[in-house]
């Protein structure tokens, strides 16, 4: 039998610790897959669902040839949206940090340039970033890869799919072309077939299957007349009581104004779509992965990408016309092992869409009528967990222990009342356990950390 634990890989002693001690222990089969030919040097044409493991795959590539003395930029990950790349960055900075002096810009579009252009004054060895503001860089020369040795093209079809294709293909044409390119995609159109045929030599072909386990994922289609589709998610929502979940619409629109009629029905529901401002989502994500929030209502933007764990329910309110879109949505739960649940909505106009997905699936769906369901009484979801913003982030050098010291130190409050805590570049939020809210934004508007006085305010 071969192994697949990390420690057959040939790798640097000081990486394989970093890895071990996320406690990663056997490599997933997109990595049991890639990671040999990576390691090689060779180019690859991957596709594997979402959650696969494929970030630390290509993250663990890059670490393992990077020349950390040579400050230049050596290695570039082309993602599709903010929230992949800031995501791809984090998992990269984790497993890096036991590898002394990296330096991981992340360049993305909807955020400030001074920040940017002052971080690409000193060459990073890694960068992560969106298209267009990529190639932005680029052709002002503030960003040069005239010494890049790997190219990563991180969920290429979704790229695609939100009209990057030119701009992808502006941005290889500046790079070297003695580099390792590797292409992830988790669909696998004509199109990603010829960009590959264009930039890549002889790759390695993996593929993982892409669709979900049925004894994992407990999937059920409802048909709803004309006009009751909110009534039939409030009834799902009282029926099978999920702790939390995602509620997948597909306009901007009725995202927000699903959220809006949830939240004066007493439930807890944010809503995460494309007309956000950046700060509002990273505080949007932030109180749905910690468990301040209990309901994401969101257009696909979420769908892919997302650093969120331990999802019970997927809900969607809205069918999508893309089967493997809709493969996707439901592949936000039921992951790690755990049972997940996905529910979905349809009028007897969108029967199409149902035989479509079945098709996709090669398996039968099960369908049924909203007048079986069992409800079980009133329910409205409270979330455990409260979250505290606090005006201080990375550029003050705040750390986690920090905020935990301060809310802890000479107090009455425990760490098992702390939850979850995110730190940004100017802002840090800290989950608490909702009964102790108050007194934990008494504790750090009244008090200090590390010395210093910080504006604290809760989020909704």
């Amino acid at each position: 039998m071969t192994t697949t634990n990390f420690s057959t890989l040939p790798i640097a002693a000081e990486l394989l610790s970093a890895i071990q001690s996320l406690d990663y222990r056997d490599m997933t089969p997109i990595q049991a897959q890639s990671l040999p030919a990576i390691l090689e040097g060779r180019d690859l044409l991957a596709q594997a669902k979402t959650g696969s493991g494929k970030t630390a795959a290509f993250a663990i590539g890059i670490l393992h040839k990077l020349e950390v003395r040579s400050y230049q930029t050596q290695a570039l990950v082309l993602c599709p949206t903010r929230e992949l790349a800031e995501q791809v960055s984090n998992e990269i900075r984790r497993l890096a940090r036991a590898i002394p002096n990296i330096k991981i810009t992340t360049l993305c579009g909807g955020r400030p340039l001074g920040p940017q252009l002052a971080s690409l004054e000193h060459p990073p060895h890694i960068v992560v970033g969106t298209p267009g503001r990529i190639l932005k860089h680029l052709e002002t020369e503030t960003l040069k890869l005239q010494a890049l040795t790997t190219l990563v093209l991180d969920e290429a079809d979704r790229m695609l799919d939100m009209g990057f294709h030119d701009d992808i293909l502006r941005t290889i044409a500046m790079t070297p072309r003695n580099k390792q390119t590797l292409l992830f995609s988790a669909t696998y159109p004509e199109e990603i077939s010829r960009i590959s045929n264009t930039i890549q030599r002889n790759p390695l072909d993996v593929r993982v299957a892409t669709m979900h386990d049925d004894t994992i994922i407990h999937q059920v289609f409802y048909e709803i007349s004309n006009g009751e589709r909110t009534t039939a998610l409030i009834n799902l929502l009282q029926r099978y009581q999920p702790e939390s979940g995602i509620v997948f619409c597909n306009r901007k629109q009725q995202c927000q104004e699903l959220a809006e009629e949830l939240t004066q029905r007493g439930f807890h529901a944010l809503a995460l779509h494309g007309d956000l401002e950046q700060k509002e989502r990273d505080q949007i994500l932030v109180q749905f992965a910690n468990k301040s929030c209990a309901l994401l209502i969101a257009t696909d933007v979420a769908a892919r990408g997302l650093d969120i764990k331990d999802l019970p329910a997927v809900i969607n309110y809205e069918i999508s016309p893309d089967p493997q879109v809709h493969i996707h949505r439901i592949g936000r739960t039921g992951r790690a092992g755990n049972e997940g649940l996905a529910l979905s909505l349809f009028m007897a106009s969108e029967a199409s869409k149902v035989n479509t997905i079945e098709e996709y699936q090669h398996q039968p769906l099960i369908i049924e009528q909203l007048s079986t369901l069992e409800t079980r009484g009133p329910y409205t979801q409270h979330p455990p967990m409260a979250t505290l913003e606090i005006s201080g982030g990375r550029k003050d050098k705040l750390r986690a222990g920090d905020i935990v010291g301060a809310l802890t130190g000479n107090t009455s409050l425990t760490g098992t009342q702390i939850g979850k805590i995110d730190i940004f570049d100017k802002l840090a939020y800290v989950a608490v356990a909702r009964p102790v809210v108050s007194k934990a934004l008494r504790i750090l508007t009244e008090g200090k950390i590390k010395g210093r006085k910080y504006k604290t305010r809760v989020l909704r």
